[in-house]
């Protein structure tokens, strides 16, 4: 009989360390890290030979963030997070089946995050039958059997789901719609829907295209550059060195956070030590400490404040535009004691923001996780849509929208197909290229597919990648769905918490990382990613793979369609066989993927069409890009209430913890850490380590976590910080961003009660 997993992150047993955060981000420390994350993982010789691959014209693309690449670049095109999460895929594999057979499903579940990440590659295939206690080895064959098996079994096709994560290649991903939609359902959700779906909600209703509308070279044309609700110096490393480069071309930065972030405090390119240069950059000229929360407010207050300079492009918002009138006439309601009150920001500070971009020629606005996992998600995007637009920033040099996607081909997977909702003429240009009919009703997204599996409406939910449970909102309720589940299969390369809480039956599939060699009947393959500014670009693997039992994302696909459909309606396993039949497929397939095979070959890639960038047009129902009005949100919290957000650490990649350290925040050993304003603690009477339990509360429901350590932090008053995955237990299902339906992880409504000292504390 197999006892229950652990579905929540197990309580960190080391003690809590502290040292003053940093004000400068990467330098010789950065250097350091990454140097001992490779050497400590894959050894002095392969460490050297690897990082030289990384991000080259003729090497693999980082399986870290979607930043995009120089076209002059040097010999060494990567960050200490890319570092680190090159050195984590390219570790020996050591979860073979004997490790299974050492570990139950239950012993593992005790394991940290840390621990299980830090135990290797899988090696080989691995079932888990009803009741066992223990993964055991089994055949591709036979793995394949069971899946069909299941898929073939249900009555109803949209009683399957399909996730993506976004380290799958496009090659990949589209296959893998393919055979969803020839299966038939649009049962598609993925990784975009719990971080960037506002955007594309917000910026496809606005300028007519779900993308951001810049280019790496923009950001040398800026004079202007907002950096809202994002921290570059830890999800986006590389990031930094277009910031620096445009700082000193004269760009000023403003950076809208709750928290400082060393990473646009000061920076130092770690290879200028090669030059002999030990200058830093200082980079934000101003950091505006928002509520959480209250960003609505401050758009509104730079608009407010442009219009009180002038500062419009009437041209532009007579040609190329619709609803200016009403957006001012909607804006005249909102005054500026409601704007200071709810942004948490005095009048002269955002008027001085705005009269940076008051001066200004060309903007860009960038924004990641800050902005779009509110309630309000995408209304306060198109708040900044209404900021730039004012003055015609956008289809310009050093202007424009710069959502910051996380992942390396999340963007790419939604461009090829992995869509639970995709719009008539996609659907249409892809019947034809595939040659089948598509399911035209909507699939579910990540929150609806998990309430379908909590109401007994799923039967086989497949992974292509990713870390399901502890990426998702409402970690109990998650794992309540997953078990409920017949059958659940993962395609992974690590160990993760979503191979412990399963259906009834699962399987791990092990892959090929994007670090390796894949070979397939007619030879040595590459696969394409698109980065996040829209260029589509090849990636080759040079390392041999960690095991010989490892298959590529492609052919696992294909195997699996091939087992579950026939040779219809696709040569499923032809396809693979050389992966350029797989490109000339989406090359018919897929609007702006003409002679995808030629174009993808040369070096740096292709940028795919982008209208608002390219000609100033929008694909919006009038033809002009669209002023929105929308009511501020209600921010106000109650009495021994605060606003909990969850982030990353420095040390970890999404759900991959790399380390238990967050050197810039100045966090060493522990995880389980609440940022806390120092005035909210002495009203509590709460010492640094102070143990406490958090209450979140969400429509008469209260979720709660123990355990965690109180740390003074320069962060608004009633605002509250943690790191995920060990805070999303707190974050409800359902509380959701209108529209793009994505969980509310920046806006946790919480209550805080203290319990006796934590036997953690440091001596």
């Amino acid at each position: 009989m197999r006892k229950a997993a652990e579905a929540r992150t197990p309580e960190d047993r080391t003690p809590l360390k502290l040292k003053k955060p940093k004000s400068k981000a990467a330098g010789i420390p950065a250097v350091t890290s990454s140097a001992l994350h490779g050497i400590k993982k894959m050894g002095l010789a392969k460490t050297a030979r690897t990082l030289r691959m990384v991000n080259q014209k003729e090497g693999f693309d980082c399986p870290g963030c979607a930043w995009p690449d120089p076209e002059h670049r040097t010999s060494f095109e990567f960050c200490e997070n890319g570092a680190k999460a090159v050195a984590d895929e390219a570790m020996k594999a050591n979860v073979t089946p004997q490790f299974f057979a050492k570990h139950s499903i239950q012993e593992l579940s005790k394991m940290s995050d840390y621990q299980l990440n830090s135990s290797g590659r899988i090696a080989s295939p691995v079932y888990l039958g009803k009741g066992s206690s223990h993964y055991e080895a089994i055949s591709w064959d036979e793995a394949f059997e069971k899946i069909a098996l299941h898929l073939n079994a249900t009555n109803d096709p949209d009683r399957s789901v399909f996730y993506t994560s976004g380290r799958t290649s496009n090659e990949a991903a589209f296959l893998y719609q393919a055979f969803v939609r020839a299966y038939g359902t649009n049962n598609l959700p993925d990784c975009s829907n719990m971080c960037h779906e506002s955007s594309g909600k917000g910026l496809g209703q606005t300028i007519g295209i779900g993308k951001g509308t810049v280019s790496l070279d923009d950001f040398n044309h800026a004079d202007v550059i907002m950096v809202i609700g994002q921290n570059p110096g830890t999800n986006h490393p590389r990031m930094l060195t277009a910031l620096r480069d445009a700082k000193e071309r004269g760009a000023q930065i403003i950076h809208v956070n709750p928290l400082p972030e060393a990473g646009l405090s000061r920076f130092k390119h770690p290879q200028d030590y090669m030059k002999a240069n030990m200058k830093t950059t200082t980079l934000a000229d101003l950091h505006l400490p928002v509520r959480i929360g209250g960003d609505a407010a401050l758009m509104k207050g730079l608009i407010k404040h442009q219009l009180r300079l002038n500062a419009v492009d009437e041209s532009f918002i007579n040609d190329k535009t619709h609803g200016f009138q009403t957006m001012i006439g909607q804006l005249e309601s909102v005054d500026w004691e409601t704007i200071e009150a709810d942004s948490g920001l005095r009048r002269e500070q955002i008027e001085e923001a705005g009269s940076l971009l008051a001066h200004s020629k060309a903007t860009i606005a960038c924004w990641a996780m800050g902005l779009t996992q509110h309630r309000n998600g995408v209304a306060v995007i198109q708040e900044v849509v209404n900021l730039l637009l004012m003055n015609g920033h956008v289809g310009r040099p050093g202007a424009g929208f710069c959502p910051v996607r996380g992942h390396s081909n999340v963007q790419g997977d939604r461009t090829v197909g992995i869509w639970e909702a995709p719009p008539e003429a996609f659907i249409e240009r892809m019947e034809h290229g595939l040659g089948f009919p598509i399911p035209r009703h909507h699939g579910y997204d990540v929150v609806n597919a998990i309430q379908a599996m909590l109401d007994g409406l799923v039967d086989v939910f497949f992974c292509m990648g990713g870390n399901f449970l502890s990426a998702a909102p409402d970690t109990d309720q998650t794992a309540n769905a997953l078990r409920n589940i017949g059958l659940t299969v993962q395609v992974s390369t690590k160990l993760n918490r979503s191979h412990l809480i399963t259906g009834k039956e699962a399987l791990i599939l092990p892959c090929l990382g994007r670090t390796e060699r894949d070979v397939q009947s007619s030879g040595p393959q590459f696969v394409s990613v698109e980065n996040s500014m829209g260029q589509v670009h090849r990636s080759r693997g040079g390392l041999p793979p960690a095991s010989h039992d490892l298959k590529s994302e492609p052919w696992i696909v294909a195997r699996m369609a091939e087992a579950t459909l026939g040779n219809q309606p696709l040569e499923w396993m032809n396809l693979v066989d050389d992966y350029d039949h797989i490109r000339s497929l989406m090359e018919k397939s897929l609007a702006g993927f003409a002679d995808y095979n030629v174009r993808v070959r040369t070096p740096g890639g292709f940028p795919l069409p982008n209208p608002p960038r390219d000609s100033q047009t929008f694909a919006t129902p009038t033809g002009k890009a669209q002023f929105t009005t929308h009511a501020l949100p209600d921010v106000s919290v109650g009495d021994g209430q605060y606003v909990l957000m969850t982030m990353r650490s420095h040390d970890q990649y999404n759900t991959t913890i790399y380390g238990l350290h967050d050197r810039y925040r100045g966090i060493h050993g522990h995880r389980r850490v609440l940022f806390m304003n120092a005035d909210d603690m002495v009203q509590r009477g709460w010492k640094t380590r102070q143990n406490v339990s958090i209450m979140s509360h969400f429509n008469g429901e209260t979720r709660k976590a123990d355990n965690w350590l109180v740390v003074p932090y320069d962060i608004p008053k009633q605002n509250l910080a943690a790191y995920f995955p060990e805070a999303n237990s707190l974050v409800p299902l359902h509380s959701t961003a209108d529209v793009s339906n994505t969980p509310t992880s920046k806006w946790i409504i919480c209550t805080l009660s203290s319990t006796p000292p934590s036997d953690l504390e440091e001596e």
